[in-house]
């Protein structure tokens, strides 16, 4: 039991840095945002959506792609027993993705790869969390 919570917990936190790392580490640096950003204030982001760069937006749906692979990944790898803290993650992981997906105004291009590729990142997570569960 206490052997799933920490998988869920740390699958999430690998899959939180992954996104951070796509998303501010690489796709910022490759791809600046507009002078005086701010892109943790979602009243700038949605005012400002159409001045981020195209580079920097692919690299959010590359984030939200491999985070839950990630993070699915380690949790599977933690628990040994159960996909259920890796669904957790998973699920999460869909769920802040779709919250962003509607809360800001985006492209519908944007939209639908954000959607489409982190819900394929759930299923590749997936098959790489059951490589380690029951092994």
């Amino acid at each position: 039991m206490l052997r799933n919570i920490l998988a869920t917990l740390v699958g999430f936190f690998v899959a939180g840095i992954v996104v951070f790392i796509f998303e501010t580490l690489i796709g910022q640096s490759l791809f600046p945002l507009p002078e005086n950003a701010n892109p943790m204030d979602m009243e700038w982001l949605k005012a400002n959506m159409s001045t981020i760069p195209l580079g920097a937006k692919l690299f959010v749906v590359f984030g939200h792609f491999m985070g839950p692979i990630a993070g699915m990944y380690i949790a599977g790898l933690i628990s040994k027993t159960s996909l259920i803290p890796a669904y957790i993650v998973g699920a999460i992981m869909i769920l802040a993705t779709f919250y962003y997906i509607f809360a800001l105004p985006k492209e519908l291009w944007f939209r639908l790869a954000d959607g489409l590729f982190v819900i394929a990142g759930f299923f590749i997570g997936k098959l790489l969390a059951q490589r380690n569960v029951f092994n």
